[in-house]
């Protein structure tokens, strides 16, 4: 079991420091460069958007990050940016590329289209957003995941990611892939173990897992009595115990909360710890 001692504000990606906690930005619309930035001045390092106008707006999210660097509140050195591709199906008619174009025409587009909404020069981790089929790693996710090969191979993107994956499409891809994942970003669910079987397969091949809707995906299951216990004996929030507890058992979680006050407090995981009996009551709660 992970300590206290070991969980940092940082992971190590390939030797390289990457933010342990990630604000997510998703469904924010014009607040997301307000946010954004409070979630900066709050002590946030990691952003993660995506190029897909339905449910993000990248370009807010990147005039926060310019106007932070800029007034000298962060570097961009000391910020770990990820943005996504998304499939055709999954956008609205506000496209980032040519609907009509091939797909690592689509790809190419997209990833220029994102450089510019953020105002940098490159991504540090670029992450498809989902596979085009339900199941398996289809021809034309390898078709996508080769071109983000290319950008990765360019420094254009310094790591690569696959997120909303199954386990089976995930092993495909792995098996498939010249450059396997170095971050899966899934949904979250405590009835299934909190994605028990993907979190293994990201552990066993060094892979970060990235948990999201850790609150929203599990209302009720966090309304147990047992939870409410922990949460008692901790003296923290029911939000702080549900993070603390991704990060000691590996994930990497973001937390997309508007309210400055719950930033803060988001970020208050890192001097406590849970005992391992907690940690374990949490993991199974809602599958035993």
């Amino acid at each position: 079991m992970a300590n206290s001692q070991s969980i940092g504000r940082h992971l190590s990606v390939a030797g390289t420091p990457v933010p342990s906690f990630v604000y997510g930005t998703a469904w924010k619309e014009e607040e997301s460069e307000r946010l954004t930035r409070l979630a900066l001045e709050a002590g946030f390092r990691g952003i993660d958007t995506a190029n897909q106008r339905r449910h993000y707006f990248e370009a807010g999210v990147g005039a926060a990050v310019a106007g932070a660097i800029r007034d000298g509140l962060v570097r961009r050195e000391d910020l770990f940016l990820q943005t996504k591709f998304t499939y055709l199906p999954s956008q609205d008619h506000r496209l980032p590329y040519d609907p009509d174009a091939d797909l690592p025409t689509q790809v190419r587009q997209s990833f220029a289209s994102s450089l510019e909404h953020l105002q940098v020069d490159t991504i540090d981790s670029y992450v498809l957003h989902g596979p085009s089929q339900r199941f398996g790693f289809g021809r034309a996710d390898l078709a996508v995941w080769q071109t983000m090969e290319e950008l990765h191979a360019a420094g254009k993107a310094r790591f690569l990611g696959v997120s909303n994956v199954g386990l089976d499409q995930l092993e495909e891809l792995c098996t498939r892939a010249a450059t396997p994942p170095a971050f899966v970003q899934n949904r979250c669910f405590a009835r299934s173990g909190w994605d028990a079987h993907v979190r293994a397969f990201c552990r066993a091949r060094g892979i970060v897992y990235q948990g999201f809707s850790l609150l929203t995906a599990n209302v009720n299951d966090l309304r147990n009595r047992e939870f409410a216990e922990v949460v008692r004996r901790s003296g923290r929030t029911p939000a702080q115990v549900v993070f603390r507890f991704a990060l000691q058992v590996g994930m990497q979680p973001l937390t997309g909360t508007t309210d400055p006050a719950h930033m803060r407090e988001d970020l208050g995981v890192y001097d406590f710890e849970l005992p391992a009996d907690d940690v374990e009551l949490i993991e199974s709660i809602a599958v035993r």
